[in-house]
């Protein structure tokens, strides 16, 4: 009788799963709770802190893309505004924040 090779799963960097492959994941831990309800780095740190894994390189945690979008919202409805007045200037001035804002956040995600 010949022996079977077993194959072995080699596991990849957290960082480099899905969402659904982390949720997946999460749901056999132990301890992790509202797993379909966290987003994808929510769901890493979550893993990491139950497998015991301490990040040898932390990520800039001073810029928070949801409340970068929140303030791209209300600018947004500030331009709104401000195009119904017919105030060109202002209309410019909050294009180029919003802008800005949107770049912070995409420069986020590549980090």
């Amino acid at each position: 009788m010949g022996k079977k090779k077993e194959k072995v799963k080699k596991e990849k960097p957290l960082e480099k799963m899905t969402a659904k492959e982390l949720r997946e994941m999460a749901l056999e831990l132990e301890g992790i709770v509202g797993v379909h309800a966290m987003n994808k780095q929510e769901l890493i740190e979550a893993i990491k802190k139950i497998k015991g894994i301490v990040d040898e390189r932390k990520k800039r945690t001073d810029i928070d893309v949801r409340a970068i979008k929140k303030k791209i919202r209300e600018l947004r409805e500030l331009k709104k505004q401000a195009k119904e007045k017919g105030d060109k200037k202002k209309v410019e001035i909050l294009r180029r924040r919003m802008s800005r804002l949107k770049k912070q956040t995409r420069r986020a995600a590549a980090a």
